[in-house]
């Protein structure tokens, strides 16, 4: 529902009423409505389209850069400061948060693990021993076991409150968070830079321009109530 251009009907029609039925107090309401409606719409229409003529018009587009230096500041200063990623890394009792790298662990290759064993077994004394028994070959049936039991004994060492606390220490080194502050800023740069002024007019009109859209409303409402208080007064 368009409740600007709903308004403006409503209060032109009141306008053609009075006029119609020769009354001046509804002409002078209607007329007063009209007024305030259409200069609210006028002024929620200026703040994202640039007005012939109109000095300050366009402003959203028209400040484009600011607003995307409001964004960076913060994100930066507000978000992803060092306080705040240490408070990620921490429970509410101030125990190192658990990250779940179970599925992340269950999709790593263990191969190069395998075949890093099956060298050294080769270069050790047993290396003899192994190509008595038909040589690497006969470790073959052995890979899948070893790699599915490798990925339980890490995925059982990532869910320890040691390994937690270990992952907290070492993301808490200064350079470390220096670092990772580093990479989200770029990542926050990177897609600031694919903003445009248009998208950025879209996505503030998604949020806002519905409800500016009671600023109509309403002034037509207080415009129509201060035109009932005029025509009051005259009579």
């Amino acid at each position: 529902m368009n409740k600007s251009f709903i308004t403006n009907v409503l209060t032109i029609s009141v306008i053609a009423m009075g006029y119609l039925l020769s009354n001046a107090l509804i002409f002078t309401v209607g007329l007063f409505a009209t007024s305030g409606a259409i200069t609210n719409w006028l002024a929620v229409h200026m703040l994202f389209e640039k007005v012939p003529g109109l000095y300050g018009s366009g402003v959203i587009p028209a400040r484009f850069e600011d607003f995307k230096d409001g964004i960076r500041e913060l994100m930066m200063q507000q978000f992803f400061t060092e306080e705040n990623i240490d408070r990620f890394l921490s429970d509410r009792d101030g125990r190192a948060v658990h990250f779940d790298l179970g599925p992340v662990i269950d999709k790593i290759d263990l191969s190069s693990a395998y075949n890093s064993l099956v060298s050294v077994i080769q270069e050790s004394s047993f290396g003899g021993m192994l190509a008595m028994v038909g040589g690497v070959a006969a470790l073959e049936p052995l890979k899948e076991p070893f790699i599915d039991k490798m990925k339980l004994s890490l995925i059982e060492m990532s869910q320890s409150d040691e390994f937690d606390e270990l992952v907290r220490e070492e993301i808490e080194q200064p350079d470390v968070l220096a670092e990772m502050r580093k990479k989200i800023q770029s990542i926050i740069e990177q897609r600031l830079d694919e903003l445009t002024p248009q998208l950025v007019k879209e996505i503030i009109q998604r949020m806002i321009r519905q409800h500016l859209g009671w600023l109509v409303v309403w002034g037509g409402v207080f415009g129509g109530l201060i035109g009932l208080a005029a025509g009051l007064i005259d009579m």
